[in-house]
């Protein structure tokens, strides 16, 4: 994971605990999914490689499985730099056709053009934003919302703020973005928590929420 990504309430050696109450989606994954959920889904990122990370993983993942998705992720940081944001938004046709022939990566052109647009995309926010963090927490006025699910069934595909997200990505190019990607994506990085409210996650991620 990320240096800066705020893991402070994981707890690895309970990672491979079958029986602790999970979220449905996690209850009987494979350990790489359940690690997923254990240390990282949910919880608040502010580190912009990490968002940026988070944003273009979500878009990759379009017809395909999360699972598919994780399994690529170490690719996907080799080949794109670590998602560092200005090395992205200088890859030409040169890396683009070496993306193409990448296996540790998904090989779609329309999604590897999109990662490098939205690199590009992400520099330009620093004309009114002084950082990707800052303007990606403020559709949720920089506070993770706190949901109260039971099921997974009570949960929306998308949701008022991340059609206000989508709608903005869009207007300042952004591909790859629509409304239930950017939900997916808000999940992920913890603008919101959507950890059932039995699963064993639920309070500890909504503890990192509290002022320190």
């Amino acid at each position: 994971m990320h240096s800066k990504l705020d893991i402070r309430c994981a707890e690895p050696d309970r990672r491979h605990v079958t029986q602790l109450p999970r979220c449905e989606w996690a209850a009987n994954a494979d350990p790489l999914y359940r690690e997923y959920h254990d240390v990282e889904w949910g919880v608040p990122s502010h580190d912009d490689a990490h968002l940026f990370e988070m944003l273009i993983l979500e878009g990759a993942q379009a017809g395909l499985s999360w699972s598919t998705i994780l399994r690529k992720r170490e690719g996907y940081r080799a080949a794109f730099a670590g998602f560092d944001i200005e090395a992205i938004a200088r890859f030409g046709p040169t890396e683009i056709e070496a993306l193409l022939a990448n296996p540790a990566i998904v090989r779609n052109r329309a999604k590897i053009e999109a990662a490098i647009l939205n690199a590009r995309a992400a520099l330009a926010l620093h004309d009114e934003f002084p950082t990707l963090d800052a303007y990606l927490w403020g559709f949720v006025g920089g506070t993770p919302i706190q949901n109260r699910w039971r099921t997974l069934a009570e949960m929306a595909a998308e949701t008022p703020e991340s059609r206000a997200m989508a709608q903005d990505l869009k207007r300042r190019a952004f591909k790859f973005v629509g409304p239930t990607t950017c939900y997916a994506f808000m999940q992920a990085t913890g603008l919101v928590n959507d950890h059932v409210v039995d699963c064993y996650r639920y309070r500890e991620v909504a503890a990192l929420a509290l002022p320190s």
